[in-house]
């Protein structure tokens, strides 16, 4: 085990619902890597997050109940990952979820309840999940998001792209008010993947096509491996000096300014 990344780390792994998952690949990866994980889920996906976690390495990990938008939930989990570990090292963010009207090309007709709902699960999220568990967390410590950037409009993604940028923003802060304690936050950014949650955005299918024109490195649309790398390596002691940042893994696509030609 000696010279793993994550040797000796507790990371809490979140949005892991099946194996086509940036969360399931940054949670294999952290295993393998050392690190002794834990998974969240709720309501109707816990079954499937149970279900995925027993295809990670043995021991399976164990699988918390969890509704970030549920205060209780994040206390109840805090008290359970402190009886049974006494330290938290690292949290995967890979929480996102806005109501189907917010979404699609409904930008101008979306109601505020739905806004909200997309802000606060997208983004406000990770603060409350952070900062209920930050008692835990050792200096050191590491919270990785995952974003979509935010810097431009999207095709189809609409209010999720606000939440996005607000996800964005509320890392920044959080980095600022957490260096005190040694606690880094940084968000990854990932080019499109083929995910269950890609397939819930209307017409986010055809942003695919983009990236494969313009990214230098290529991109694969099924292979969220990559991104869980770059995870668990800002999950790791490799990067602690770096907060507050985004990290893109598109590829490339997001400094090139036209389509590459062949």
């Amino acid at each position: 085990m000696a010279g793993l990344l994550l040797e000796g780390k507790k990371v809490l792994v979140t949005g892991v619902l099946d194996r086509r998952s940036i969360a399931y690949a940054a949670a294999r990866l952290a295993q393998e890597q050392g690190a002794e994980i834990a998974l969240s889920g709720f309501g109707r996906a816990m079954s499937l997050t149970e279900r995925t976690a027993k295809r990670l390495n043995d021991p399976t990990p164990l699988v918390l109940e969890l509704d970030v938008n549920k205060p209780e939930d994040i206390e109840t989990v805090a008290k359970d990952l402190k009886e049974r570990w006494g330290e938290l090292h690292g949290i995967v963010h890979a929480i996102a979820f806005a109501p189907e009207d917010a979404l699609g090309g409904n930008f101008l007709s979306t109601e505020w309840p739905s806004v909200a709902t997309a802000l606060q699960t997208s983004a406000y999220s990770l603060k409350a999940l952070t900062v209920g568990l930050v008692d835990l967390m050792q200096p050191g410590a590491s919270v990785v998001g995952l974003d979509f950037d935010a810097r431009v409009a999207w095709p189809a993604y609409d209010w999720m792209g606000v939440a996005k940028a607000a996800l964005e923003s509320t890392t920044r802060y959080l980095a600022r008010d957490l260096g005190g304690r040694g606690i880094r936050v940084n968000l990854v950014s990932a080019g499109p993947l083929r995910t269950l949650a890609a397939k819930g955005i209307s017409g986010f299918e055809g942003i695919e096509g983009e990236w494969e024109r313009q990214s230098p490195l290529g991109w694969d649309t099924t292979d969220p491996e990559p991104v869980g790398r770059a995870v668990v390596s800002l999950l790791s002691d490799w990067w602690p000096a770096t907060t507050g940042e985004l990290i893109h893994v598109d590829g490339g696509y997001h400094a090139m300014g036209a389509p590459i030609r062949g």
